[in-house]
């Protein structure tokens, strides 16, 4: 059956891989799957169709015959968990690479998530000059923390996971911030996952989209 997810028409970044679709690419990617990409602008988002599939009117989703899925999360552990490559085969590792996810998405991702906001949302709020260094010291409390744990491996448990697959596009978020490069080794990691070639397979195909001109969908 063949997969499709959907991803920006023009993509707020630009095509710099920070958009949760490149997540989703990633992982088709290293599963070594062939999809297809629906491209939905911003009003198609808020519309039935596109509701009926994310309630939440977000991308990405995902569609396979007759299951649609959406939240990034959830996509990369179902694709993690029905095709090999990205969960090891042992039970308890394979449950310490799922911990590793959430952790990603809950632990980590929801500081820097904040960060962005204080800087791009509230820009011009009046609160932000004594708000933002607050917030930046949340998140290097959890850098500090995740830079611990992972202290001189190459990844967070054993071999490349789905864990290390979300915590590096999480992390990719502080690059234009500056904080990731206070932290020597969670910065190498970052490149380590982003040298990898599934990564640089879904990155280019994200940024194609938004160097090209606007179409109704394209795959790959």
């Amino acid at each position: 059956m063949t997969i499709t997810i959907t991803a920006f028409e023009r993509s707020p970044d630009g095509g710099k891989g920070l958009a949760r679709d490149t997540r989703v690419r990633w992982a088709l990617e290293e599963a070594g799957l062939p999809y297809g990409v629906r491209l939905v602008s911003f009003k198609a988002m808020k519309e039935p169709a596109h509701l009926a599939l994310n309630p939440f009117g977000q991308i990405p989703t995902y569609e396979e015959g007759e299951l649609a899925l959406f939240e990034t999360g959830a996509i990369v552990l179902h694709i993690a968990e029905h095709h090999p490559g990205l969960l090891p085969a042992d039970a308890n590792a394979r449950a310490r690479a799922i911990t590793w996810m959430f952790a990603a998405l809950n632990t980590v991702e929801l500081p820097i998530l904040e960060l962005v906001t204080v800087k791009l949302v509230e820009g011009n709020m009046p609160w932000k000059a004594e708000r933002l260094p607050l917030v930046q010291d949340r998140v290097r409390a959890r850098l500090n923390q995740l830079a611990a744990s992972l202290g001189d491996k190459d990844w967070l448990d054993g071999g490349f996971s789905a864990g290390d697959l979300l915590m590096v596009s999480v992390l990719l978020r502080l690059r234009p911030s500056g904080l990731l490069s206070e932290f020597p080794t969670l910065a190498a990691y970052v490149a380590r996952g982003e040298a990898r070639p599934a990564y640089q397979r879904a990155f280019a195909a994200q940024w194609a989209v938004n160097a090209a001109p606007s179409a109704a969908g394209t795959s790959t």
